[in-house]
Order: C-alpha cells, then structure tokens, then sequence
C-alpha cells in the first residue's frame, strides 16, 4: 500500500523520493481553454503520483487579470500548489520567463505547455520515462492540431493537423523542443541563467525555437518521443483557408527570424530555402493526380504561402504571432 507524505511516498521498501515537476503555463483571452488544460493535467498528475508531486503556475498576460477566478476557483488541488502569477504585457517571451523564475521556485522538472493545449493522462509518466530512457536534459514530443468534427471536410481530409509538426526518430537527440509540449531540467535553467525567452521576439513569434536553439548550443540535451504527445484544439475560426494561409505565412515568416537571430543559416542559404518550398508546393498537386492521389490542393497553398513568409522575412517584413 502506497501513501502520501510530503514529498515522498511511503512503500513496502521505505521512503522513496519523488520528483518535483512545476508546469507553467501562459494564458491570454481563454479562460475556458485554460480551465481544460487544467483538467487534464491533474489527471496526469494524478497518474504520476507514485512517481512525480506535480505543482502548476498560471501566469496571466491578460491586463484584466481575468485567469485569477480560474486559478482560485479551480476544484482539484496539485501536491505542490496551483499558484498565479501576472505579467499582462501581452508579450508572450516576457509571460515566458515570469513562468521560468516562478517554476524555479518549486520543481527539479520545469514544464512547459499552452492554454489550447489537452495532456494526456500519461503525459509527465512518458516525460520522465523518456527522461530516464535517454538521460535528458529536456524531453519533447509533438503537439497535433485537432480540428471541429464538424469543420469543413478538407481541413479533415488533407494533412494540416501535421503542419508545422516536429518529427523526429524516437528518443532522438533533437536540436529544438516545442514550448507547447517539453519538460527542462531545472538545474540547466538556473545555472545558463542568461538563456531566457527573448522579448523581441514575443510580438512577431520565434521565440521559442531561439530559446531552444540557443539552448542546445550550451549544451542541453534534448530528446523527443511520439509517446510524449499533446493535442492543441483548434477552435472554429482556425477551420478557414484564409486563417490557415495566414498562419502558414507566419509560420514561414518566422522560420526565417529564428535561424537568422539562432545564426543557423545565411540570409543567401534562406532565400534559397524558401524557393525550395515554394518549387515544391507548385509540384505537389500535380505528383499526387499523376500518382492517382487527391491532389490537395489548399494543403500545397500553404506550404506555398509557408514559402512566401520566408521569403518575406528577407525582405524585413516581421508578421505578429497568429
């Protein structure tokens, strides 16, 4: 029989130690969403009590501070506390790094996710084994866009819940995290103290994979699994080709920001980059009709548009966050 004493648990073989994860999370404008995701983390907390004491900062962007009465009025309780924290910059790098200092504060395991975002029930259990499998310093895995049932049926029937998705070889060594779905080791935060979301970048987005980019050239070590996985639920207005477009845009825009501020790669090998995307947008269509494939025809627009925000990006346009 297993009881709960503090930070450790009692068993047949004595006390035995648990890790202390804190997850941070930023909010803006998503009340209900947030209140999901905390639902579903206290069911991975709970799943992970014989192994982990899990504790959450909620760090408010909101000016209004409106995520409070989310926080107070939240019914479960998490073994290291829920506790709420401000920034109501609208800046996403700043909220950031308020969460980091705040985690710091109660976990060996800093956490990360987003308030669309639903864990599942093993999500910190797969965090810590794939920690354990590979001696990480962080763990990631991918985060998969999930539509309305009943949006339209082509955003169901060609592949943008993949869009932007990171893929990699199970236990990996990876040289980005995603911040929507990744756990740090605490003692790399507190002792590369300069390494900290970039306010710069937390209107125009990117700035996570600098952040992870510059993370890993100190030396941090990241593997990703598929087994550590999250859903972000997409709401309605995100179902239009114009919204995905746009995001697709932006996500090129960025993709551009971040290798050249991470120095990854010349302004000469990014154009070069973008033309590649472009060329193969343009012939995508046309090689699935040939292979007798629906030749999804908005998926290979916005991997075309992907294309054009690189290319924008070198031309000094900086698109906001989407």
């Amino acid at each position: 029989m297993v009881t709960h004493g503090g930070d450790e648990i009692a068993d047949d073989e004595g006390m035995v130690e648990l890790a202390r994860i804190a997850l941070y999370v930023c909010t803006y404008k998503r009340n209900e969403e947030l209140e999901r995701l905390l639902h579903s983390v206290k069911r991975a907390a709970d799943d992970v009590a014989s192994m982990a004491a899990v504790g959450v900062v909620v760090v408010d962007d909101n000016a209004d501070q409106r995520a409070r009465a989310v926080v107070e009025s939240f019914p479960a309780e998490f073994a290291l506390g829920l506790h709420y924290r401000t920034s109501g910059k609208q800046n996403i790098s700043l909220a950031r790094n308020v969460g980091i200092e705040a985690a710091l504060e109660i976990g060996d395991f800093v956490a990360m996710t987003d308030d669309d975002i639903v864990v599942p029930d093993d999500w910190f259990r797969q965090h810590l084994l794939l920690r354990e499998r590979t001696g990480a310093d962080a763990t990631t895995g991918p985060l998969l866009l999930e539509f309305p049932a009943d949006a339209g049926s082509w955003i169901h029937d060609e592949p943008f819940d993949q869009f932007g998705l990171l893929e990699f070889e199970d236990d990996a060594l990876v040289p980005i995290c995603a911040t929507g779905n990744s756990m740090v080791d605490a003692s790399f935060l507190r002792e590369n103290s300069e390494i900290r979301f970039d306010p710069a970048l937390g209107v125009v987005g990117g700035e996570d994979m600098v952040f992870y980019r510059a993370a890993v050239a100190a030396g941090l070590k990241a593997h990703f699994s598929s087994a550590v996985a999250v859903r972000e639920l997409e709401p309605h207005d995100r179902s239009t080709l114009r919204y995905q477009l746009g995001r697709a845009m932006w996500m090129g825009n960025t993709r551009y920001v971040t290798n050249l501020t991470s120095g990854d790669a010349t302004k000469g090998r990014l154009l070069l980059r973008s033309a590649r995307i472009m060329v193969r947008a343009v012939a995508r269509s046309p090689k699935r009709l040939a292979a007798k494939d629906a030749p999804q025809v908005r998926y290979s627009m916005a991997e075309f548009s992907e294309g054009l925000g690189m290319l924008s990006g070198l031309a000094g346009v900086r698109l906001d966050h989407r």
